[in-house]
C-alpha cells in the first residue's frame, strides 16, 4: 500500500461524495429520524478553529447516527444579514450582497474541505429574497396575532453602528458587534411582544432534559419571574399617585422615600418651577444618556435628586420624600420604586449617602438588631417591629397577610412580574429584512399583501458612516402605493433584527424550496424539533429564547405541532491558546486551512475531538496535532499491511479456534466497539473514544510481526476498526474500505455490534502488594475468587522472598485488580 498522503486522499472523496449526493436525505416516515444541527455561521469570510469544532462534532453524530440506521437530518446555511457587509460597504466601496456572497463561498469551499456531511441541497442563506420573504411572512403572522406593535420607546443606540440594539446585545454597557458606548434615545420602534409567552418560556424550560442546567438557569434568570404586590402612594399636592411594584411588602413600614425613573412622566410636574429646575434637568439628562447596565449594576454610584415633592405611604400616612435616581428604569415595573433603607442594600447606601431617615421594621430571631449598631441592611427573614398591627409576625407569613390586606381594602394587587421585556426588532440599517409595512395618510399603517412578499432591498443605495438608515434615503423604495386605497404612500425602512432571521431557519430546513409556505406542515412534523443541537454558550439568552418563542407562536398558530425547538443541547467550549481566546489582536491564531494544508482534514478533525470534551475550552497543541497526525499514519501501515489477507478472508469464522493472543485482541477489539458506542451515544465524550481506539490499535500492533494470524479475526478486527473510526476521520477511513471492502461507502455501512462473550477475559494482570507498596505483578485466571487470589499471591516467589520471616496480618483481595499483604 503506497505512503498515507491525506491531500491526495481527501480531495478525491469529497468530490465523489459531492458527485454522488450521498448525504442527500428525504423525508421517509417509515424510518425513524434524527436531526442534527449546528448553529450557522455569519459568513465572515473564514472559518476559525471554533467552527472546525462545532462542525466536528455535529459531523460525528451524523455520521455515527447514520450508521445506526437513523434517516439523518444534517443541513448547514448561512444567517447572512447583519452589520460587517455595511461596514464593508463604507469602507471598501462593496456592494453587502456581493461582500456576503463571496464570504459565502469562499466559507463553503472550507466546510467542504473538512469533509463535512451536510446535505448542501437544503443550504439556506438568510439575506436571500427566497429566505427572507417568509421572514417577512413570519413578521406579518405576528402582527396578525397581535404579537408585532410599534411604540415610541428609549432604546439602546449605538452610534458606531447607527442602530438600535436590543437589551440582550448590550454587553457591559458596550455594543455587542462593535464595543462601542450605548446610549439612550427616543424612536418609534417595532417590537415582538414575547412577554405574552413569559410564563411558558419559564414552565417549559422544565421539558428541556438535555439542556446544559447552566443554560436553562441564565434563561430563568433573564425572564425573572417575580410574585409581589403592587399599589399606590397618594402624592397629594399635585392629585396624582405613583404606583409601586414590591417582592417584599413585609418592609412597607419602613418606607422612608419614593425614588422616580427620570424618564417617569411625573417627574416634569414635579420639578417644574423649583428653584433647581435646571440643576434637576441636567442630572436627568446624564442619567438618560447612562447605560441600562451603568444605572442598574450594584458596582456604580447612586445618584438622586429631591424633587421637592411628598408622597404619603397608605400604610401608616406617613410622608415620605419623593426622588429621582439613576438606579431606577421606567421601562421595569412601574418606574418607580419605595425605598426602605434597613432591608435593602441598595437603598441603605442611598439613604446613608444623603441623610435619609431609616425605619427598623424586621428584626432578627434574636430581636438584637438596633439602627444604632447597625452598619448594613438586614435582609434576612424575622420579626415584624415598627408594622402596626403585623408587628410580632414572622416576616415570611408577613408577606402573604400584608398582600392580602392591600387586596382586601382595595389600595392595590397581587402581582406577577417578569424582568423579560419585549423583543425590540427595529434596525436603522440596510442590509436585512425590510419590515413588510406601508404607511398611508388615509388608511394609516397598512401590512404588505402577502403576495406581493418579498418587500425586496433596493441596489441603489448610499451608504454612510452612522446615518440614519440608508433605506430611508432611498427614494425609489420609500414612495410606494397603498395596498388598500391605491394612494401614494411611504415604506417601513427600518430592517428586522437579524435574530429574526435565526428563529426559524431549523424549520426551513425541512423544506427549503417550498415556494407556496415557509414549510409544509407533514415535513417540519417528521424532521423537527432538533434532536441534538451543537453551539456556543454566548448564545444562551439572545437566539436559543428567541427561537423558542418563535416555536410556540407557530405552534399557536397551528404551523407545527411541537413545543420546543431543540431537544438536545450541547454548548461546546472555546478553543484557547497560550491560555486565551485565538484573537488576531494577541496574535495567537491558527488557521484551519494552514493545518489542513499541512496535515488534512481528518487529522484536524481528530485533534479536535480528542484533545478535551466538547463542553469544555480546548487548548490547542501543536505536538497533539502532530500526534493525531502520526496516529492516522499508523492506522494506514497496519491496515495495509493486512489488506491482501483481508480482501479474501472470510465474513464467518470458528471463534473457538483463536489462540490466546488471538482471544485477547478480539476481547480488546469488542471493548472498544462498546466503549465507543456509549462514548458517542450516550456521553459525547468524543476524546475518550478516540482513546479506545487508538488502544486498539496498539493491541492489532502486537501482530504487526507474527508469521501467522487467523485470516477471519483479521477480517473482523480491521473492518470494524474502519467502521468506528469512520465518523471521526471520514476520508481515510473511506479510502480504506474502498480497497478492502471494495463497494460501497463505510459510511453507509451497519455500526457494528459488540459481542458480550467476546469481552469475557481469560486471565488478567493484577498488582502484588506488600503494605500498600507495589512489589510485582501477576497473570492469573480472570475466574478466581478472593481465596484463590490470595493463595496465587502467597505463592509467588517474589512474595515469598520478602514475606520471609514476617507476620502476616491480612491479605487484601480486589477481584481482577490487585492482592495487598499486610506484613509486621
Amino acid at each position: 500500500m503506497e505512503k498515507y498522503s491525506p491531500h491526495e486522499i481527501e480531495k478525491k472523496w469529497q468530490q465523489k461524495w459531492a458527485d454522488e449526493k450521498i448525504y442527500k436525505t428525504e423525508m421517509n416516515p417509515e424510518r425513524k429520524k434524527y436531526y442534527v444541527l449546528e448553529m450557522f455561521p455569519y459568513p465572515s469570510g473564514n472559518l476559525h478553529m471554533g467552527h472546525v469544532r462545532n462542525y466536528s462534532i455535529g459531523d460525528v453524530l451524523a455520521r455515527y447516527k447514520t450508521m445506526e440506521g437513523f434517516n439523518v437530518l444534517h443541513p448547514m446555511g448561512f444567517d447572512a444579514f447583519g452589520m460587517p457587509a455595511e461596514n464593508a460597504a463604507i469602507k471598501h466601496g462593496v456592494k453587502p450582497s456581493d461582500w456576503t456572497y463571496s464570504n459565502i463561498d469562499n466559507m463553503k469551499r472550507q466546510q467542504r474541505e473538512m469533509g463535512l456531511s451536510y446535505d448542501w441541497d437544503r443550504e439556506v442563506e438568510t439575506c436571500r429574497p427566497e429566505y427572507y420573504r417568509w421572514t417577512q411572512w413570519m413578521f406579518e403572522l405576528f402582527y396578525r396575532r397581535g404579537l408585532a406593535y410599534k411604540k415610541k420607546a428609549s432604546v439602546n443606540w449605538c452610534d458606531t453602528c447607527g442602530t438600535v440594539l436590543a437589551n440582550e446585545q448590550v454587553i457591559d454597557g458596550k455594543c455587542w458587534r462593535c464595543d462601542s458606548d450605548v446610549r439612550k434615545k427616543d424612536l418609534s420602534q417595532w417590537f415582538l411582544k414575547i412577554t405574552d409567552y413569559a410564563d411558558e418560556l419559564l414552565k417549559d424550560l422544565d421539558l428541556l432534559k438535555g439542556w446544559p442546567d447552566r443554560v436553562k438557569t441564565m434563561q430563568e434568570n433573564w425572564i425573572g419571574r417575580s410574585e409581589g404586590a403592587e399599589f399606590s402612594f397618594d402624592v397629594p399636592d399635585f392629585q396624582e399617585k405613583i404606583p409601586v411594584y414590591t417582592t417584599c411588602p413585609h418592609t412597607v413600614f419602613g418606607v422612608t422615600y419614593v425614588v422616580l425613573a427620570v424618564e417617569h412622566p411625573l417627574v416634569e410636574k414635579l420639578i417644574q418651577g423649583r428653584e433647581n429646575e435646571a440643576e434637576i434637568r441636567a442630572f436627568m439628562d446624564e442619567t438618560r444618556n447612562m447605560s441600562e447596565l451603568e444605572r442598574t449594576s450594584a458596582d456604580s454610584e447612586k445618584k438622586g435628586m429631591f424633587t421637592g415633592a411628598y408622597a404619603v405611604n397608605p400604610f401608616n400616612g406617613k410622608r415620605v420624600p419623593i426622588w429621582i435616581t439613576n438606579y431606577v428604569l421606567y421601562e421595569y415595573g412601574t418606574g418607580a420604586v419605595m425605598g426602605v433603607p434597613t432591608h435593602d442594600e441598595r437603598d441603605w447606601m442611598f439613604a446613608a449617602k444623603y441623610g435619609l431617615e431609616k425605619i427598623l421594621v424586621v428584626n432578627n430571631p434574636e430581636g438584637t438588631l438596633s439602627l444604632d449598631t447597625m452598619d448594613n441592611a438586614y435582609v434576612d427573614p424575622g420579626v415584624l417591629v415598627n408594622s402596626g398591627a403585623f408587628t410580632g409576625m414572622d416576616s415570611e407569613k408577613a408577606k402573604g397577610a400584608i398582600i392580602q390586606w392591600i387586596v382586601d381594602h382595595n389600595i392595590g394587587q397581587r402581582k406577577v412580574n417578569y424582568r423579560l421585556r419585549d423583543w425590540l426588532i427595529s434596525r436603522q440599517r440596510y442590509w436585512g429584512a425590510p419590515i413588510p409595512v406601508v404607511y398611508c395618510p388615509h388608511c394609516g399603517e397598512v401590512l404588505v399583501p402577502e403576495e406581493q412578499l418579498p418587500v425586496k432591498l433596493p441596489e441603489n443605495v448610499k451608504f454612510e458612516q452612522g446615518s440614519v438608515s440608508p433605506l430611508a434615503q432611498c427614494s425609489d423604495f420609500v414612495n410606494c402605493t397603498c395596498p388598500k386605497c391605491g394612494g401614494p404612500a411611504k415604506r417601513e425602512t427600518d430592517t428586522m433584527d437579524t435574530f429574526i432571521c435565526s428563529s426559524w431557519y431549523y424549520m426551513r430546513y425541512t423544506d427549503p424550496d417550498n415556494a407556496t409556505m415557509p414549510f409544509a406542515k407533514d415535513k417540519v412534523n417528521y424532521w423537527a424539533p432538533v434532536n441534538q443541537y451543537i453551539g456556543g454558550i454566548e448564545h444562551a439568552i439572545l437566539h436559543l429564547l428567541y427561537s423558542r418563542f418563535f416555536t410556540k407562536v407557530l405552534r399557536d398558530a397551528g404551523l407545527v405541532g411541537f413545543d420546543e425547538p431543540f431537544t438536545n443541547l450541547l454548548t461546546q467550549g472555546m478553543v484557547i491558546k497560550d491560555g486565551s481566546k485565538m484573537s488576531k489582536s494577541k496574535g495567537n491564531v491558527i488557521s484551519p486551512e494552514e493545518i489542513i494544508a499541512h496535515y488534512g482534514a481528518d487529522t484536524a478533525r481528530l485533534f479536535i475531538l480528542f484533545a478535551a470534551p466538547p463542553e469544555r475550552d480546548l487548548e490547542w497543541s501543536d505536538q497533539g496535532v502532530e500526534g493525531a497526525f502520526r496516529f492516522l499514519n499508523r492506522v494506514w501501515r497496519i491496515v495495509g499491511q493486512f489488506a491482501a489477507t483481508v480482501k479474501n478472508a472470510p465474513d464467518v469464522y470458528d471463534v473457538k479456534a483463536l489462540t490466546k493472543e488471538e482471544k485477547e485482541l478480539r476481547r480488546v477489539l469488542h471493548v472498544t466497539i462498546k466503549k465507543v458506542t456509549e462514548d458517542i451515544r450516550d456521553r459525547f465524550m468524543f476524546n475518550t473514544a478516540i482513546s479506545s481506539i487508538m488502544e486498539l490499535v496498539n493491541a492489532f500492533y502486537v501482530f504487526q510481526d507474527k508469521p501467522e494470524i487467523n485470516a477471519g479475526l483479521l477480517r473482523e478486527v480491521t473492518l470494524d476498526l474502519i467502521k468506528i473510526l469512520a465518523p471521526f476521520a471520514p476520508h481515510i477511513t473511506e479510502e480504506l474500505w474502498s480497497d478492502i471492502a471494495g463497494q460501497g461507502s463505510v459510511h453507509q455501512q451497519q455500526w457494528p455490534a459488540y459481542d458480550p462473550a467476546a469481552m469475557v477475559q481469560d486471565e488478567v494482570e493484577i498488582v502484588l502488594q506488600i503494605n500498600g507498596k507495589v512489589r510485582g505483578k501477576l497473570v492469573i485466571d480472570a475466574a478466581l475468587d478472593r481465596e484463590a487470589m490470595e493463595q496465587a499471591a502467597l505463592e509467588h516467589p517474589r512474595v515469598r522472598e520478602l514475606v520471609a520471616g514476617k507476620g502476616i496480618v491480612k491479605v487484601i483481595a480486589v477481584p481482577k485488580k490487585l492482592v495487598n499483604i499486610v506484613v509486621k
